[in-house]
């Protein structure tokens, strides 16, 4: 695909589907960072809304100037080579390790709603996400874009009529301080949720950036995505709220909301959730693929790598989904504020100057390796 069919709504599509993945769907997610801290939880997920779209759009613009392959040109360029060599590591790993999750995840939700054995729903999720990666950057934009409209209506559908049939009292939203997680503050959650989202999302946000028709579509693609991204997010938060003391140590909770509404709305919510896991993991291989391969010094067939990572993160999924949110990703958010601070002062060398200089002496560099690559 040429760079200029990649749309405004394609941008923002594709940005949500890259955050939104099976911890979002689950509820997983929305009730570790937000819902628990009642209608505080509400001021976070503006806050965190604004974030998503400051850095979605400053993410996707260093991907235009750069002419980003992966998200290594981005990090390098923020970060300079130490501090960019170390985040390269913390992305490059969570990548690999949110893929293997995200296998063992479909297997797990195979098992509990569709009474399948769990190691064939690890296989089919790992088959069908190598072979969208083996497409390339323009099949997994492709295949994102194309299924973020279900899971946010599906998701949208979920939300409001469980409000709607349980409405919620803000003034009476319950909280839940105690929840053994590495953070206890609404405003710490909020900036931790976008900061580990980055890190996932960065390896996508980067090239898409350089696919994106115009610098208008990548503004106008990270307001999009960073709304839909809030919007989703809080009606979530809102539909938990309403169920908080049945749902705050369930693993799937948006699952048991479902259930709350139709036993057949149940059944549709755990397909759609099972797109979600889909979405995520093709990004997340994607992104540790492309870097692998920029590693290397010498040209290496992508399908060999996308197989070979595939087949170990097939293997690894046998460790198992749990406690994944409430601890890797705390974790990998408090590394990922390395990358927003890096981020912010990317910024701060534009507004003085050095960032048309900068980038094009690091696109030239990057430029010599992909060559000889080719």
């Amino acid at each position: 695909m040429k760079k200029e069919r990649v749309s405004t709504l394609k941008v923002a599509a594709t940005y949500i589907g890259t955050v939104v993945g099976a911890g979002f769907a689950t509820g997983q997610e929305v009730l570790q960072f937000f819902a628990r801290f009642g209608i505080s939880g509400l001021s976070g997920l503006f806050i965190a809304t604004v974030m998503f779209i400051v850095f979605g759009y400053i993410i996707m613009d260093l991907g235009s100037v750069l002419h980003a392959r992966s998200h290594m040109e981005i990090i390098r360029y923020s970060g300079g080579k130490f501090i960019g060599t170390i985040i390269d590591t913390v992305i490059t790993v969570f990548l690999f390790g949110t893929f293997s999750v995200m296998i063992a995840g479909n297997g797990a939700l195979f098992e509990q709603q569709l009474k399948l054995p769990a190691m064939f729903g690890n296989t089919v999720m790992a088959v069908i996400t190598a072979l969208t990666v083996l497409t390339g950057i323009n099949g997994v934009i492709n295949s994102i874009s194309f299924v973020v409209p279900f899971l946010l209506s599906a998701v949208m559908a979920t939300s409001v009529l469980s409000v709607v049939q349980n409405p919620v009292d803000l003034a009476e939203i319950p909280m839940i301080t105690d929840h053994g997680v590495l953070f206890n503050n609404w405003l710490l959650a909020a900036v931790l949720y976008v900061s580990y989202n980055t890190v996932v999302s960065i390896a996508i946000l980067g090239p898409l950036g350089n696919e994106a028709k115009s610098k208008k579509a990548i503004r106008n693609g990270a307001i999009l995505g960073g709304l839909g991204l809030g919007f989703g997010a809080s009606m979530i938060c809102l539909a938990l709220s309403g169920h908080m003391v049945k749902i705050e140590k369930l693993e799937v909770p948006m699952i048991y909301i479902a259930g709350t509404i139709s036993p057949v709305l149940q059944v549709v919510y755990a397909l759609v959730l099972i797109a979600e896991i889909y979405t995520t993991a093709v990004s997340s291989l994607y992104g540790f693929t492309s870097r692998i391969l920029d590693m290397q010094k010498r040209p290496v067939k992508g399908r060999y790598i996308v197989t070979g990572s595939t087949i170990v993160a097939l293997l690894s999924s046998r460790l198992g989904f749990s406690n994944l949110v409430r601890y890797l990703y705390p974790l990998i958010g408090y590394c990922g504020l390395i990358i927003l601070i890096a981020l912010v002062i990317s910024i701060l060398n534009e507004k003085a100057g050095r960032y048309g200089e900068n980038a094009a002496r690091l696109r030239n560099a990057f430029a010599g390796v992909k060559r000889t690559k080719k």
